[in-house]
């Protein structure tokens, strides 16, 4: 498999560290506010990297962070009146729950910030004892320019950063591209005993000193949105790295989702809820819209590309249905393996999902024909492999996905009942029956096994 390492600027054989493992990490929220359509797509993509990666025999170990001391969300406790911890739980399960919504596995663990100070702590010690760090009136700052080569990622230089990225203004620093390692106690913020003073971690040390702790020096990747490029994930290697520890050897970055072509963010205004759009689209349909972009590709919010992904779903969903009934014993043709070797290659190109997908919609198409012509052996097959291969997607494709849980009793029971207006040759009633379903948006579809049916 080749990926884009965002370190070096090109697209590199993925070589584990250690052979048949594969140490994966990943930046989590900030839980300051409910996640929104944009955060999903950062957890997403590592998602399908590691089942795509577990599915072709890799031991995968992935780790996923979650900030639960940060500014944002002391302000929020200060907005509502509320302790910072309670802030942090009640959005860390929150997000949580949208994740599982979405259909994203869990982490084989998820470290809090306020659970590793101590790591936090010596590792800010390691700097100040290797001069990559110094002490003011009880805040630690990292000394940019001890690190030579700051800005590699980012591909910037040194002496240009001031004009761009967020620089944090202090007239106590060394150099105005200097940041926090350790913030000293203000009244009101949760702080924590440390050698210069209570106070706590800034954001950037976090990462470095959990991802060192699960994952070791020089673990395989570190992925996360490319809103994070700069400054965080600049810090994090400078950090790790001019305290002597290698850092991630590749750099995976997803595009940014925007509205109208600028970036959604609670600042502009214009997020749309997680939540809601689960609500409406269900799991299948977003993960359809996520991935039908290269993730590198930038990717706008678009109602109508929605609709598209959810008619993309039901086709799939339709074709499973379809072949569902179908017990004779899987049989390749030929179609399974051109499938499956067009699957394989697309996700080896940096996860290049789109094409996967195309592989997807090449078997099913197949398996429709295969379904058609009687060739129940070959569509039993076709079938298996692409509940399979949407799997390693993520895809659930259930009908509990598409909302049809909720209205099946009720369609079974008219279908039945247009059976029986069939069998008694009454059909004008049947006729009346199934364009009355088709008026609710369920498609009736007659076959040699009996009628089948679906929402859209």
């Amino acid at each position: 498999m080749r990926l884009y390492n965002t370190l070096t600027r090109t697209v590199e054989t993925v070589e584990p560290r250690e052979a048949g493992r594969f140490g994966l990490y990943v930046c989590g929220p900030t839980v300051q506010e409910a996640p929104h359509f944009g955060h999903a797509r950062a957890a997403l993509v590592p998602d399908v990297l590691r089942r795509y990666l577990a599915w072709r025999g890799l031991e995968v170990f992935f780790v996923r962070n979650v900030t639960d001391v940060e500014d944002k969300i002391i302000a929020k406790a200060q907005e509502t009146g509320q302790h910072p911890a309670v802030v942090a739980e009640t959005y860390t399960r929150a997000y949580d729950s949208a994740m599982a919504r979405l259909g994203i596995a869990p982490p084989d663990i998820a470290p809090r910030a306020t659970g590793h100070i101590l790591e936090m702590i010596e590792l800010i010690a390691t700097l100040l004892e290797r001069g990559s760090a110094y002490v003011v009136d009880g805040d630690v700052y990292f000394a940019v320019r001890s690190y030579a080569a700051y800005g590699q990622l980012s591909n910037r230089d040194i002496d240009e950063l001031r004009a761009g990225g967020r620089i944090e203004p202090d007239e106590r620093k060394r150099d105005p591209l200097d940041f926090a390692l350790w913030k000293a106690a203000k009244p009101g913020e949760p702080s924590w005993r440390s050698p210069w003073g209570y106070g706590r971690p800034g954001w950037h040390i976090e990462c470095s000193a959990m991802s060192l702790k699960y994952l070791g020096a020089g673990f395989d990747l570190h992925a996360g949105g490319l809103d994070l490029v700069f400054p965080h994930h600049e810090n994090e290697i400078a950090q790790a790295e001019a305290a002597g520890y290698p850092f991630a050897r590749m750099w995976l970055h997803n595009g940014l989702l925007s509205i109208d072509g600028e970036k959604m963010s609670k600042s502009l205004g214009n997020v749309v809820s997680l939540t809601e759009a689960l609500d409406r689209y269900g799991a299948d349909v977003l993960r359809f819209f996520y991935l039908a972009a290269h993730y590198r590709s930038p990717l706008d919010f678009n109602p109508e590309r929605l609709d598209e992904a959810r008619a993309a779903v039901d086709r799939w969903r339709a074709f499973l249905r379809a072949a569902g009934a179908v017990t004779d014993a899987p049989s390749d043709d030929g179609d399974v393996k051109a499938a499956r070797d067009a699957f394989a290659a697309a996700l080896d190109d940096d996860l290049n999902t789109p094409r996967a997908h195309a592989a997807l919609f090449v078997l099913a198409s197949a398996g429709f024909g295969q379904l058609e012509r009687g060739e129940r052996a070959a569509a039993a097959a076709a079938r298996d492999a692409f509940a399979e291969l949407a799997g390693v997607l993520g895809y659930d494709l259930s009908e509990s996905g598409s909302g049809s849980d909720l209205v099946g009793p009720l369609v079974e029971e008219l279908l039945a009942l247009r059976d029986a207006a069939r069998a008694r040759k009454d059909f004008a009633t049947a006729d009346a029956i199934r364009s009355r379903l088709t008026a609710l948006g369920i498609t009736v579809e007659d076959t040699p096994d009996g009628a089948r049916w679906h929402l859209g």
